[in-house]
């Protein structure tokens, strides 16, 4: 296992300590969450590049890699219907559309297919992210509240953006789940 698949597993350990933040009060709790998240999203950046550019790029990584990012934002959007912070039928959206992706592509790769993350879906992460660093900065700094219906409509945009790669996604491999073969 190389470095980069070491980051990526890295993940999984630091989503289980973003929820423990998110939900067991304790102080300095929102502060470690910004904190541990902000080093996920960077994880995320570094095993990237240095699959592309170092070691190559792996099935193991290929199929974790995703993963463990949709249990990092899962922990976060679990935690922040928690909170109170944003409506569960969003997170039940989002990770509904996470898990369908997901089961599209172990379909895929049962059929020998490798099926990448496209823009939209991209766009769809780096929009995640920046959602849940803005709103574990707020809650850090104390301003979450005087912001709340900004938050709102950032968490709805959030929200229809992934429901719309979602859609996306299965348009453009439309083929490979009505392919009976």
């Amino acid at each position: 296992m190389n470095f980069a698949d070491k980051l990526t597993l890295s993940r999984f350990g630091m989503a289980a300590v973003l929820i423990a933040c998110l939900s067991i009060p304790f102080s300095g709790a929102t502060p470690t969450a910004l904190i541990v998240f902000i080093l996920a999203a960077l994880t995320d950046a570094l095993d990237g590049h240095l699959a592309r550019t170092v070691y190559g790029t792996s099935d193991f990584g290929a199929l974790l890699d995703p993963l463990a990012d949709k249990v990092l934002t899962a922990a976060a959007f679990i935690g922040f219907v928690g909170l109170g912070l944003m409506p569960a039928w969003m997170a039940v959206l989002i990770l509904s559309r996470e898990m369908m992706v997901t089961g599209l592509r172990l379909l895929a790769a049962e059929k020998g297919v490798t099926v990448g993350a496209n823009r939209w879906g991209k766009q769809k992460t780096i929009w995640q992210m920046v959602y849940i660093i803005a709103v574990l900065f707020a809650l850090t700094f104390g301003f979450f509240d005087n912001f709340r219906t900004l938050f709102s409509l950032f968490a709805f945009a959030v929200t229809a953006l992934t429901a719309w790669s979602g859609f996306i996604y299965f348009r453009q491999n439309y083929t490979l789940i009505h392919n009976r073969n």
